[in-house]
């Protein structure tokens, strides 16, 4: 992977709009480079200072690590969720990436 990889993803990730969210997985493929669990590595070590709550699974559920702060961060920004408020609901939330 590139030197710079971590940046790239931090920088995509503040890029975000908030109500939406990208997967891990469609980071990697903007990128061209990594998989999911090279994106989670980087939002693990260095991801609290972006907007972190706006990546998640590609099934639009949440890992244990966003817990109750992403759900405040969803209501506030009105990330469309699904009826049992469990998981982001990935059809109306997903970041259209056009660059």
């Amino acid at each position: 992977m590139s030197p710079d990889f971590g940046d790239r993803v931090l920088d995509l990730v503040e890029r975000i709009p908030p109500g939406q969210v990208l997967s891990y997985g469609a980071i990697a493929e903007i990128l061209g480079e990594g998989g999911p669990r090279q994106v989670g590595r980087v939002m693990a070590m260095d991801g609290g200072a972006v907007a972190w709550w706006r990546v998640v699974r590609a099934d639009g559920s949440l890992t244990a690590a966003h817990g109750i702060g992403a759900q405040e961060h969803y209501a506030e920004e009105g990330t469309p969720m699904r009826p049992s408020g469990a998981a982001v609901d990935i059809r109306r939330a997903l970041w259209q990436f056009d660059d």
